[in-house]
């Protein structure tokens, strides 16, 4: 593989995309990216499930600049129109259910959303298009996980214990399938999945996860409860698998061949960290306190996850940009400002340039 190390507005500007699930806080970011680099971009998704959310928050600054349509991934028709609407040359695969927690609450829905969205999304794709690049973002939990010290590799075992990281383990099977049995001269499609790790930043008012649920104690003046603060996570700033996602679909685009695989998208090793540490280097910034509750469910979660980021680095010239301390500090320092009536859009376009100026400096 000859990697391409830019990202270039020249490359982006007027390419059509499709991005699905771009009211969720991934995809808020990366369809905000895609405006600034110039993109004539279509959101297919449903409507946001929380409140705030950053897609409500952002929209009206940017809602005359791109195309959306709200519905399911499932929804075949509706998904057709939207393609056959866009007609893109890229595809950025983002609609998912997300949680884990959520998964055991709601199993078939977890598997039918992210396992046949994503395979509805692929075969209205081959019947309605010739030539596209497809980037399908999956997740770090696809692998087995044997709570072992070092990283995963792209080439480890496939699991998924709970039902979101089995319908993720199976969507890497599926376009590993599909790829294989579809993809042809005939049907010239780059196909590539990304694995980032657990995304942090911004605008992430999910239930059930670490950093909104501090914020909300924080902005309430609650005495947070943390649960399993030894759990290790590989953590990174939300900007960081997005600019990956970017580089990842240029290389692509320009040699599907050589990229249609699999990506892992995960932190340096030092930003592999405990949500105990999390929660002491919040408050160094955002003055609050804690109390460490066991953990009572019973519902299964990983204890420790890493990923090795080696093939990101050597074929797409990727790597991490922002350490532990800086990623934490721009997380707590943008919700401390939208607290204070800051916009949320300013705030996401600061970071945005902040973050893209760095990416130009570490390639000269």
């Amino acid at each position: 593989m000859e990697s391409m190390a830019m990202i270039e507005k020249s490359f982006w500007k007027d390419k059509r995309v499709f991005l699905t699930g771009h009211t969720g806080f991934k995809g808020t970011w990366l369809l905000q990216c895609l405006l600034k680099l110039g993109a004539n971009v279509t959101g297919y998704s449903l409507l946001p499930n929380t409140s705030p959310s950053l897609f409500s928050e952002i929209n009206p600054f940017i809602k005359n600049k791109y195309k959306s349509f709200i519905g399911d991934i499932c929804n075949r028709e509706s998904l057709k129109k939207a393609l056959i609407d866009s007609k893109p040359n890229i595809i950025f695969h983002l609609a998912a259910q997300p949680l884990v927690r959520e998964s055991y609450l709601k199993p078939i829905e977890t598997w039918m959303v992210n396992v046949m969205g994503t395979l509805f999304t692929l075969e209205e794709i081959r019947n309605t298009l010739h030539n596209c690049t497809i980037v399908i973002v999956t997740t770090d939990k696809v692998y087995k996980n044997k709570e072992w010290g070092y990283g995963y590799r792209e080439n480890d075992e496939l699991g998924g214990y709970d039902p979101y990281s089995s319908s993720k383990a199976s969507v890497e099977l599926l376009v590993h399938s599909w790829r294989k049995s579809f993809c042809s001269n005939e049907f010239n499609c780059g196909i590539a999945t990304a694995r980032a790790g657990n995304v942090i930043g911004g605008g992430d008012w999910a239930t059930d996860r670490l950093i909104p649920d501090i914020v909300r104690g924080l902005s309430k003046k609650e005495k947070i409860i943390i649960r399993s603060p030894h759990s290790t996570r590989p953590w990174q700033h939300v900007l960081e698998p997005i600019f990956g996602y970017l580089l990842l679909a240029e290389n692509l685009f320009n040699n599907p061949k050589s990229f249609s695989d699999a990506f892992n998208f995960g932190p340096n090793q030092e930003s592999n960290a405990t949500v105990q540490d999390i929660a002491k280097e919040i408050f160094k910034i955002w003055q609050g306190d804690f109390t460490v509750e066991e953990n009572s469910s019973k519902l299964h979660e990983a204890n420790l996850l890493k990923l090795q980021i080696d093939k990101s680095y050597q074929y797409l010239s990727w790597k991490p940009l922002w350490d532990f301390k800086k990623t934490i500090y721009k997380t707590i320092s943008w919700y401390q400002s939208y607290y204070e009536g800051i916009s949320p859009f300013g705030l996401c376009e600061s970071d945005i340039d902040e973050f893209y100026d760095l990416f130009l400096e570490k390639l000269k």
